[in-house]
């Protein structure tokens, strides 16, 4: 055997490289990870938004509430008063204090010929 068919055999052939190339795949794995951090930051992002949302219309919900609460107060106080002033009304509506009342003034029953009817 000669000297250069001795190297020959013993010639090292790899089969997949020893380092991983930096190229394609570490580019596509950053990309990836920017995505999903991007991903949990805008779902961080709107859960905080609703849940300020539903904060917000909770308190509109409890000061709707009392707004309600004391116009339905006003609107029973209303109510006694125009019940009081109805009665008031029937009361000086009521002919036989209309007729007192003319009588302490001095005035009478109008006489026969005193009343003239217009047509």
């Amino acid at each position: 055997m000669s000297a250069p068919a001795a190297t020959a055999r013993r010639t090292l052939t790899v089969r997949r490289p020893l380092v991983r190339p930096a190229g394609k795949r570490n580019r596509l794995l950053g990309r990836m990870r920017g995505w999903v951090v991007r991903g949990v930051i805008v779902l961080g992002a709107t859960l905080v938004f609703l849940c300020m949302l539903d904060v917000w219309l909770r308190l509109q919900v409890t000061h709707l509430g009392y707004e309600l609460s004391v116009a339905r107060k006003m609107q029973l106080r209303l109510e006694h008063e125009r019940g009081e002033l109805e009665l008031e009304l029937a009361t000086l509506r009521d002919p036989a204090r209309i007729d007192l009342g003319a009588r302490r003034l001095g005035m009478t029953e109008p006489r026969k010929g005193q009343v003239v009817t217009l047509r």
